[in-house]
C-alpha cells in the first residue's frame, strides 16, 4: 500500500522571486523535486538546512 501523498507550494516559501508550482507525490520524490525547483528556479544552494526547511514545509496532500 502507498505511503501518504505530501504536497508542498512554492507560495509558502519566502522568496524574492514569486512563484506558484505546487508538488505532490510521496514525501522523497516531492522533496527532491523542490530542492532541485528551488536550486534551478531560485538560486538556492542543495544544503542540509534548505533540505530541512523544506521538509519542514510538507504537508498530507488531502490537508493542503
Amino acid at each position: 500500500m502507498a505511503g501518504n501523498r505530501k504536497m508542498i507550494d512554492c507560495r509558502w516559501f519566502p522568496s524574492e522571486q514569486p512563484c506558484d508550482i505546487a508538488i505532490s507525490g510521496n514525501e522523497e520524490e516531492v522533496l527532491n523535486i523542490a530542492v532541485q525547483h528551488a536550486i534551478q528556479s531560485h538560486g538556492h544552494k542543495d544544503t542540509p538546512e534548505l533540505r530541512e526547511q523544506l521538509r519542514s514545509m510538507l504537508r498530507d496532500e488531502a490537508k493542503a
